[in-house]
């Protein structure tokens, strides 16, 4: 049997806030949202991509979630590094600096990292090589 993989899921504290961020860093649209009496699920996702994520509202929440130690990363796949570097910078994103990681003297990935509004690690990647 393979699997097929259809979503990560977070937890937010705002759903506005998290919507937001997701579409305007990433073009992620609402593809499906269910209310529930205490918590929301909001799949998002866009043309590129079957993948979605799933942003979870528990509605009685007040306080930001530990993310611990356990957490590594979303890594999303762009075409141009260096202008959504730049998008990022301009919508007051706060992006990491531009890294360029080699593997025996080749380059094998050009990415930044962003957070979410809920302190969320996004890898942003170059398309190149094995992230197309």
């Amino acid at each position: 049997m393979v699997a097929k993989v259809v979503h990560t899921m977070i937890r937010v504290l705002e759903e506005d806030r998290s919507v937001k961020f997701y579409k305007d860093a990433f073009g992620l649209e609402i593809a499906d949202r269910y209310d529930f009496d205490d918590f929301t699920l909001i799949y998002l996702k866009n043309e590129k991509s079957h993948f979605e994520v799933e942003l979870t509202v528990n509605k009685e929440r007040k306080e930001p979630y530990d993310l611990g130690d356990g957490y590594g990363h979303l890594a999303l796949v762009v075409d141009d590094i260096e202008s959504e570097h730049k998008r990022f910078q301009e919508l007051n994103l706060n992006p990491n600096n531009l890294v360029e990681f080699e593997n025996n003297g080749s380059l094998m990935a050009k990415f930044f990292f962003v957070a979410d509004p809920d302190g969320y690690k996004i890898e942003v990647l170059q398309s190149m090589g094995r992230f197309t």
